[in-house]
């Protein structure tokens, strides 16, 4: 859905069926700088310094060339930006005394966040912790979930949704980390997108020492430690619980977690069990060996005789596991 889909014409009434949160054009003018007000309701919050020095210059130079799009807003008179913001902001440090603007009609709240998501769509991604919270926003309003519903609704993939429901998850203390006006101070969302899928799991969370917001405390720590080097380091993290749930090492992974929670220095290595990982290993062979043993014995002599490549390979696996038991001292029966 393109940006000619959220402001109405006369001649877009076929084209705004597409779009049951749309707003109506009124026209284009000029407004004093100082009139405008940024909009509480835009999903992109962070505007880092080096983007804006850019923009900044090229106001100085040339001025405003695309048009803002607001709306005036009855209760207080004062005209509220809908789309261009980072252009208002660089007109007021160049000095700029006059904008161009498309003024459309105030939008409902539900239209206004909506048209927000759907003119920036195409354009830079915003940081993800400010469009969660204006997602949490639109779900309030509208009581809606359904991660596809709200794909569409906004235009974001739904992946990108999801994404955003998992940091909703977080109390306002970790959700403000990354809201930090300073681009050096801010915690990457995706360090708690991928820490979710620890501190949420099943297991973990019955272990009696396990509280969700100390255990991210301290790996804020160990990332700061460089104990955990990177982001993605959280699936090993996790590759490793999930080892130790199917060997039933419950009590050595909760001892190892633990440890490696209170010690910033320690890497998730520290949570490889050897025996959980080769029983895990063991329980997957079986599990082929159980569905090869079916297949082979379901196999009629006659009718698949003249597979050669078949009995061939089948051969080299028999001379194979001889082997292994060899090794073993397993006797042939």
């Amino acid at each position: 859905m393109g940006r000619s889909l959220l402001i109405r014409t006369e001649t877009d009434d076929k084209s705004m069926k597409k779009n049951e949160f749309g707003v109506s054009a009124i026209g284009v003018r000029s407004l004093s700088t100082d009139q405008l007000r940024a909009n509480p309701h835009n999903p992109r919050k962070l505007f880092d310094r080096e983007d804006m020095h850019v923009l900044r210059e090229s106001i100085k130079r040339v001025g405003i060339l695309v048009p803002l799009t607001v709306y005036r807003e009855n209760r207080t008179g004062n005209y509220v930006i809908l789309d261009g913001q980072r252009r208002w902001m660089c007109a007021q440090d160049a000095g700029l005394g006059t904008i161009p603007v498309n003024e459309v009609a105030e939008p409902t709240l539900v239209q206004n966040i909506v048209t927000m998501f759907q003119i920036h769509k195409l354009r830079k991604d915003w940081e993800l912790m400010p469009t969660a919270l204006k997602l949490e926003l639109l779900m309030r309003e509208l009581n809606e979930k359904r991660e596809k519903r709200l794909a569409e609704l906004t235009g974001l993939d739904e992946a990108v949704v999801v994404r955003c429901k998992k940091l909703l998850s977080y109390k306002p203390k970790y959700q403000d980390m990354m809201l930090d006006a300073d681009p050096d101070k801010r915690k990457p969302a995706d360090f708690f997108i991928e820490l979710y899928a620890v501190r949420n799991d099943r297991e973990v969370n019955k272990f009696e020492w396990f509280d969700k917001d100390p255990f991210t405390d301290d790996m804020l720590k160990k990332f700061k430690e460089k104990g955990i080097k990177s982001v993605t380091d959280f699936r090993i993290v996790k590759q490793y619980i999930n080892n130790a749930v199917k060997a039933n090492k419950l009590g050595a992974i909760s001892k190892r977690l633990q440890e490696f929670a209170a010690q910033p220095s320690l890497t998730p290595d520290h949570l490889n069990i050897e025996s959980a990982k080769v029983a895990a290993e063991a329980k997957k062979v079986l599990k082929s060996v159980e569905s090869l043993y079916a297949q082979v014995n379901d196999i009629d002599v006659d009718e698949f005789y003249g597979e050669e490549a078949m009995w061939s390979r089948l051969e080299s696996l028999a001379q194979l596991i001889r082997e292994k038991l060899k090794a073993l001292g397993r006797r042939e029966s």
